[in-house]
């Protein structure tokens, strides 16, 4: 087992304490794509389900876009781990070809393509629970790319069920970012960045490449050299609603 701080595994029992996350009997499965953020939530959940005093199953699954992605260190290092990974293929990417529209967000699309196939996976497979691994940063960023480009206040919620009726959890939603990346680097963990992210290949197609979370991250980064105590308490925020205080529609 690799090296996990004691605040990493606290914070992630805080959250399973506080939004009742992974109970008795769930069967997880993991959206692993390798990078520092999931291979770090696949290790805390192989740390969980030997520890915690109850009983779960945990998968983790890795998404092939039909691109010839090579998955095999990420296999063999879950395997060396005991952790228990399969991959799932695809042809999303040559399905991108015909059905992304022009000028559209490649990283959205994407994105909704990969979470339709583990829902489907999951829901084949007799998953009940699909874990995701979005930690504080990018709630924080979620909330600033809402308020500021939809006119929404909305965030990344810790649990929620989707209309497919797969439970999708968010065990890191109290961690830094910065905490995965120590992780990575204490660990030596070789880790998957955009090398199999289908935007590369898109890259000369007009396709847009995202700017609002970047612009979103620069602003916090701004924001906390100012208030070093800005994700905590965006952190209370995000539990602490005055729902009263909005303009909402008259009383009856």
């Amino acid at each position: 087992m690799i090296n996990l701080s004691k605040k990493l595994i606290r914070q992630v029992a805080q959250a399973n304490a506080k939004f009742g996350l992974i109970q008795e009997n769930d069967r997880v499965l993991l959206g692993l794509s390798g990078g520092k953020d999931s291979l770090a939530l696949a290790h805390l959940l192989q740390r969980m389900k030997q520890h915690a005093p109850f009983d779960f199953e945990f998968e983790a699954v890795t998404l092939s876009y039909g691109m010839g992605e090579d998955y095999s260190k990420l296999h063999a290092h879950c395997k060396t781990h005991g952790i228990n990974h399969k991959i799932l293929d695809s042809n999303i990417y040559e399905l991108s070809g015909e059905t992304i529209r022009e000028n559209s967000s490649f990283c959205s699309y994407f994105s909704r393509m990969r979470r339709g196939a583990l829902y489907t996976y999951a829901l084949k497979e007799g998953f009940n629970k699909l874990a995701i691994a979005h930690h504080l940063d990018d709630a924080a960023e979620s909330f600033f790319m809402n308020f500021i480009h939809n006119g929404s206040l909305r965030t990344l919620a810790p649990i929620y069920r989707s209309k497919r009726g797969v439970v999708v959890i968010r065990p890191l939603i109290f961690v830094r970012e910065r905490q995965l990346k120590d992780n990575a680097l204490i660990n030596e963990l070789e880790v998957i960045g955009n090398e199999f992210c289908p935007g590369m290949k898109l890259s000369e197609k007009n396709v847009k490449f995202p700017h609002a979370r970047e612009e979103a991250k620069q602003i916090l980064a701004s924001l906390e050299k100012d208030n070093p105590k800005l994700f905590t308490s965006l952190k209370t925020a995000f539990s602490n609603l005055h729902q009263e205080s909005f303009w909402l529609q008259k009383m009856g």
